[in-house]
């Protein structure tokens, strides 16, 4: 006959104890299956725990990583900042003397217009040295200037000579077209110094004056229309 073997049941005991002197010692029995599952909790918490501190140190690395990444992009385009500050510094310093230089330039075309304008317009006497003068009141508008001999019949002012021709009373005469409307005539006997088609400036020999040409007969003409040359002469002395 064989023997029944009964099945070994296992309890286990938790006994919880304190320092006091009187304290008492409390047990609690405990159903295996029940201590498993606390150390299946136990091994879950302390599992999640673990994994929640990697996953928390992921994300610090991670966002460590973007603010490193946040950092350089901020130093960069402070550095591209810089370097477009440089660059505007210099264009407007370019931009400046250009605007300088444009400006001289405009001066500069100024002046010379307005010294252009002014070696142009007959103004000036038409004699070097002093002179005696009468005006015609007859006909078209002229000044006869008597100048001593060894003075010059000058341009008075810049200009091209249109024409050069022989006069019955002066025997010969220059005419010069200044360019801007007005045309200049000068009426002596002496030899003629230009030639037509020449370009003279202002104080342009056009005869020598001697005992025998002391006279000089000078027209002026605006638009084609004979003006009084005494109304553009500047006679200083």
């Amino acid at each position: 006959m064989k023997r029944v073997r009964h099945k070994r049941k296992n309890r286990h005991m938790l006994l919880v104890t304190s320092d006091a002197v009187d304290a008492e010692i409390k047990q609690y029995h405990l159903h295996p299956w029940l201590l498993y599952v606390l150390l299946l909790i136990v091994c879950v918490a302390v599992g999640a725990l673990i994994g929640f501190c990697f996953y928390e140190q992921d994300v610090m690395e991670e966002k460590t990583a973007e603010a490193v990444q946040q950092q350089e992009a901020i130093a960069l385009l402070e550095r591209e900042k810089e370097e477009l500050e440089t660059q505007i510094a210099s264009l407007n310093e370019t931009v400046q003397i250009l605007s300088d230089t444009v400006n001289q330039k405009t001066q500069s075309e100024t002046q010379l217009s307005e010294q252009l304008e002014k070696q142009t317009t007959p103004t000036e006497f038409p004699l070097t040295g002093s002179a005696s003068m009468e005006e015609v009141t007859e006909g078209e508008p002229m000044c006869i200037f008597t100048a001593a001999a060894g003075a010059m019949a000058v341009s008075t002012a810049s200009g091209t000579v249109i024409a050069v021709n022989d006069d019955s009373e002066y025997g010969h005469n220059i005419w010069i077209d200044h360019g801007n409307g007005y045309v200049t005539i000068y009426r002596n006997q002496g030899d003629v110094k230009v030639k037509q088609g020449e370009e003279v400036t202002q104080g342009t020999t056009l005869f020598l004056i001697s005992d025998e040409n002391s006279k000089l007969g000078y027209q002026m003409m605006k638009d084609g229309v004979y003006i009084n040359p005494m109304d553009m002469l500047v006679i200083s002395g």
